[in-house]
């Protein structure tokens, strides 16, 4: 009878292994299925690697993108198929919007804009001044206190330059802040051109840094991955020119 339960007991042990193995694997396979659903579907992180869009976003900042922003795509779907499919259609992207989106000419890259002009815009800028369907934006100076935080910020980014000017434009009745370089004539005027029904237009707001739809072209819709929404952590190390960056009071900054 000893030897018996002893047998038992030996048996017992690995069927109790394999059991607590199958459970775990199956917790964890089912974390990591969630996981992916939520980052296909709903949120997603990005890290800001370039300055196009200072003071908005700096060199490091890393952002949360709500993917749910304008519709909820089948998930995964966008990985295997060229167009995602979408299970609820929300509404589309509005102007004053910073969105993440595939670049047109290399899909593999992601790039973050805002957009300047929606589908039948007529866009066109003279003398580095921006007008849409034949109205120029309102451009005025910053607040002085809100021109002296900023520029503390932008100073100790490794891209801001000295000449930058700090303005505030209005876009369909939301105002965001934006620099111009006055030694750059290059982009001084565009267009006019229209914006394609499904596409977009899209800046940067480091205005005359920025290389965007002035340069290659709309953004189709199929292409934007969603809205930038949240900055959880500024933090930029460059290891190689031993460069180091830490701004904890930008976690949370809403996007606007």
């Amino acid at each position: 009878m000893a030897k018996s339960k002893k047998t038992e007991e030996k048996t017992a042990k690995p069927q109790s292994r394999k059991k607590w193995l199958i459970e775990n694997l199956t917790s964890l396979g089912m974390a990591l299925l969630l996981v992916l659903v939520i980052r296909s579907s709903v949120i997603e992180a990005f890290k800001i690697p370039s300055g196009s869009m200072i003071p908005t976003l700096l060199v490091g900042d890393y952002i949360f993108v709500n993917k749910f922003s304008y519709g909820l795509k089948v998930p995964f779907t966008e990985w295997i198929m060229d167009e995602p499919v979408q299970l609820i259609r929300r509404e589309p992207p509005q102007r004053g919007d910073i969105i993440v989106f595939k670049y047109p000419r290399d899909e593999s890259i992601y790039y973050i804009k805002r957009v300047v002009g929606i589908p039948g815009d007529k866009i066109e800028m003279k003398d580095k001044l921006l007008w849409i369907n034949g109205k120029k934006l309102e451009r005025s100076a910053m607040d002085s206190v809100l021109e002296t935080s900023t520029r503390k910020l932008i100073d100790d980014d490794k891209y801001a330059k000295d000449y930058l000017k700090l303005s505030e434009e209005t876009n369909a009745n939301h105002k965001y802040v934006m620099m111009i370089d006055d030694s750059q004539f290059a982009n001084s005027y565009f267009g006019p051109v229209t914006v394609p029904a499904g596409e977009y237009f899209v800046m940067g707001d480091n205005r005359d840094h920025s290389h965007d739809s002035r340069f290659w072209g709309f953004v189709p819709y199929k292409n934007i991955k969603g809205r930038a929404i949240v900055i959880w952590l500024s933090l930029w190390l460059d290891f190689s020119n031993q460069e180091f960056s830490f701004r904890p009071l930008r976690t949370g900054t809403l996007l606007r």
